[in-house]
């Protein structure tokens, strides 16, 4: 009889235990697959979480204020907390009724770094000037992220599965330490505003918000979906983060296409707005050849967070009808104020003989982008002011009896604020802000820095000085 000595018995144990860890990984791996978005029963306009369905007791009949929180990881999210910070700070009105502006805001439509402030404080209000800094702000949340794909075996089982990758953990990781779980019917019983977070289909390039309004093309019902996957398809940086991935129901529910999107497309000789609009709508639409939507980073379409009023606008037809649509036809002030957490144009290469490197072409190329789209976007909004106006009038006044007095039929004002560094007067603190990392971690003074720019910015803004003046009438 042969009797193992204790080294044997420490190789029988160790490839047994070896076994049962290899089983474990590729059952995990197996076994692990992103949440996938529930589908929509029925199409219904009148039900989800849509903006007109967001019924809020602070909304004023006659001011329309938007907010929109552009891209660019805990810089943008602390600037776009300090514009918060500065709107809750500042009064409006009358003596005896004066309001703060932050009481006001009827919509925030947010990108990627942006998208976690504007989130936040749809869910949580007041709470977020308590807890928001050291659950997001001031937190190293790359760093925890870092941890968790690369000191965790169970994640790296879960990683080694096709169906689970980067950013599915760090959705996981933001609705366990940010969100507490919230869902978007949690979204919509909070009474404003109205929080869009969009996103960006990585196949066509076209921007995907996270509301209802949307998801019907997908025959989805965006209820149950996790607000912590909409802020991590946001923030889906390619190459350093992945798609975020939902499936596509579109022909189950009834859903069809608006006629007059449905009209742009069969007029094809004269090609507008809309129909770029439609045309972009229809490969939603077809779930057979689209069975699957793959989600990245929001600035990728549109890193200000302003096409989505645009494209609402190009829908409807007119700026009136769409006002109408939303129940906000009386309103005579219209109020953009978009944070802009822009970046500075690296130029070190300008002074180098040397050929640039692979990343130096990858950052110049997606900085002259967004860069140049978001000059472009600002421009359309601010040409698009006097049309508007005139829809307006056209659609509350009697025919040839334009009013313009205070109150009237025709009284009607745009107001567009722009919060950005280039604000600032000191080149240097330009620079400084400009360049500080869109990482998601700061460190804690950086974050303070941000929200007291915000605050500064604000403040000596020739446009929102002109809106105070104006609210004190």
């Amino acid at each position: 009889m042969n009797i193992p000595g204790p080294d044997q018995n420490y190789s029988v144990g160790s490839g047994i235990l070896f076994i049962c860890l290899a089983a474990a990984f590729f059952l995990a791996a197996g076994c692990t697959h992103y949440p996938v978005n529930q589908p929509l029963s029925r199409y219904d306009p009148d039900i989800g979480y849509r903006g007109k369905n967001i019924d809020s007791a602070a909304r004023a009949d006659d001011l329309l204020l938007m907010l929109s929180f552009s891209g660019g990881g805990t810089r943008a999210a602390a600037f776009s907390y300090g514009v918060l910070e500065a709107l809750r700070d500042t009064a409006v009105g009358p003596d005896g009724n004066r309001q703060r502006l932050l009481d006001k805001v009827d919509i925030i439509s947010a990108v990627s770094g942006g998208s976690f402030t504007a989130a936040y404080y749809g869910l949580f209000g007041e709470r977020i000037f308590q807890d928001f800094e050291p659950r997001f702000l001031k937190k190293d949340v790359q760093g925890d992220l870092g941890k968790a794909v690369f000191f965790n075996p169970y994640n790296w089982a879960r990683l080694f599965s096709p169906y689970f990758d980067r950013s599915d953990l760090a959705a996981e990781y933001y609705d366990r330490e940010v969100f507490g779980g919230a869902t978007f019917a949690d979204l919509g019983k909070q009474g404003g505003p109205f929080i869009g977070i969009n996103a960006t289909d990585m196949i066509h390039g076209t921007r995907v918000s996270f509301i209802q309004d949307a998801f019907d093309l997908i025959c989805s019902d965006l209820s149950s979906f996790p607000v912590a996957r909409a802020c991590a398809a946001s923030s889906a940086v390619p190459l350093l983060l992945t798609p975020i991935t939902l499936k596509n129901y579109a022909g189950s529910c009834g859903f069809r296409m608006p006629e007059p999107l449905q009209a742009s497309l069969r007029n094809r000789d004269l090609p507008d707005r809309r129909f770029d609009l439609a045309n972009n709508i229809v490969p939603f639409l077809d779930s057979e050849r689209k069975p699957y939507l793959h989600l990245v980073d929001g600035g990728v379409a549109d890193n200000l967070g302003l096409r989505a009023v645009l494209e609402r606008v190009t829908a409807q037809g007119n700026v009136y009808d769409t006002l109408k649509a939303g129940g906000l036809e009386k309103i005579h002030k219209v109020i953009f104020i978009v944070v802009n957490a822009e970046t500075e144009i690296d130029t070190r290469w300008d002074k180098m003989g040397s050929i640039p490197p692979f990343g130096a072409m990858v950052d110049s190329y997606s900085s002259i982008a967004i860069s140049r789209y978001n000059v472009e976007t600002i421009a359309l909004l601010r040409e698009s002011f006097s049309r508007w106006a005139e829809e307006i009038r056209a659609g509350r006044c009697p025919a040839g009896k334009i009013d313009t007095a205070p109150g009237a039929c025709g009284d009607i004002e745009f107001y567009l604020v722009e919060v950005k560094f280039d604000a600032l007067p000191d080149p240097a603190d330009r620079s400084y802000f400009k360049r500080l990392p869109t990482s998601f971690t700061l460190p804690p003074e950086d974050v303070d820095k941000l929200r007291q720019a915000a605050d500064r910015i604000m403040s000596n803004t020739r446009d929102f000085k002109r809106l105070l003046r104006d609210l004190e009438k």
